[in-house]
């Protein structure tokens, strides 16, 4: 088991950079997020910022999160540990949505794993195929200005793509219109091959749509040893974590164990749930990956603490969307939601004066004007 004092949220080398909401202390003119299927938190995170990771300031963004909702304990507790009491143990249904409070922003990572290339892909023939619904009851009853859904990419291949042309179609009979992004983790200063699906939803009576981010590392991947080369020397719990790991022996020939081992000057294999069935091999020790290792890899800060045994740990890391990875999709919503307002705040006077010239600027030229 690891050892820690507190999780993110308490530790002293987090104040400076900890998004004050995760004290219950909203920035001004903050917009409010529901947040379904929560996790751990890595999109809850990642979305707020207020985090430091490989020498970078995700900074904190003007979001609190005003509900987090998840089925799964472990990751219940994980979330309140690390981000504050917003996290409550419920089974998500369509029916319970109503009782949930009313935000600007819904987001949710609803299940992958019949949709997963590694799964049984089931689809909507899956005990939890069609869970995206319960997004699309929240959507329908409380109608929040912008929805991210985060799913596994292979959710836009299965059944030659009909699975998610029927979960987007169904999300529009709510009054959206959707995007979707695929953003490959490497693109964005992830040091792992990983891909991620955000379904990006704005209500249809909200002029524009958010710009998808921009890669900030093409062509500059981050391998493996920059991202945890610092942890090779550390077997204890100085760095929380770090001693968990689970004691393997490489494959033999057509075992079919599915082990790799990770080369030093690349990006990681995508880290996965399940640490027994796909192994990962350090690319310079005898050994696997620890839970740290791994979470480092998955852009989680050292700070934000798994605390409960190795392979429950694993589970939660894997199934995570990376922080950063949800802060360049957070800061790109945030951007857009802010020039909308900026749009709706411009003076009735402005409005009477130029109105040729309000018909012809967009929400982002507009939202350089002000009231006054």
């Amino acid at each position: 088991m690891p050892e820690y004092e507190g999780g993110y949220k308490d530790n002293p080398k987090s104040q400076g950079l900890l998004n004050p909401a995760w004290h219950n202390t909203p920035l001004e003119n903050s917009y409010a997020v529901i947040s379904l299927f929560s996790g751990c938190g890595g999109l809850d995170l990642g979305l707020l910022g207020g985090f430091s990771y490989l020498g970078e300031e995700y900074s904190t963004l003007p979001l609190e999160i005003i509900g987090a909702y998840d089925n799964n304990p472990d990751s219940v507790e994980t979330y309140n540990l690390n981000l504050g009491e917003h996290a409550s143990l419920m089974t998500l249904t369509e029916e319970s949505t109503q009782g949930l409070a009313r935000a600007d922003i819904l987001i949710g990572g609803f299940p992958c794993q019949d949709f997963s290339s590694s799964g049984g892909k089931l689809g909507f023939g899956g005990a939890r195929g069609e869970l995206y619904k319960v997004l699309l009851a929240y959507m329908r009853f409380h109608q929040p200005q912008v929805v991210i859904a985060e799913n596994v990419p292979y959710l836009a291949k299965l059944s030659g793509g009909d699975y998610l042309a029927t979960i987007v179609r169904d999300f529009e009979s709510a009054g959206y219109h959707f995007d979707i992004w695929e953003l490959y983790g490497p693109d964005y200063g992830l040091p792992q091959s990983r891909r991620r699906l955000f379904i990006i939803g704005v209500r249809d009576d909200i002029q524009g749509f958010p710009a998808k981010p921009s890669a900030t590392h093409l062509g500059t991947h981050v391998p493996i040893a920059e991202a945890i080369s610092d942890l090779e020397t550390i077997t204890d719990e100085s760095i929380p974590n770090q001693s968990q790991y689970f004691v393997a022996t490489r494959a033999k020939a057509g075992g079919g164990q599915g082990d790799h081992t990770n080369a030093p000057d690349r990006v990681a294999y995508c880290i996965r749930a399940n640490a027994r069935g796909r192994i990962q091999f350090h690319y310079a020790l005898p050994r696997r990956l620890t839970v740290r290792e791994s979470a480092r890899l998955q852009s989680f800060p050292d700070e934000f603490v798994f605390p409960f045994s190795t392979q429950r740990n694993f589970t939660m890391i894997g199934n995570a969307v990376p922080p950063i990875l949800a802060h360049f999709v957070g800061r790109s919503i945030h951007e857009f939601l802010a020039a909308v307002h900026a749009l709706e705040n411009i003076s009735e006077t402005f409005r009477h004066t130029y109105p040729l010239l309000v018909e012809q600027l967009d929400v982002e030229q507009l939202s350089f004007f002000s009231a006054d």
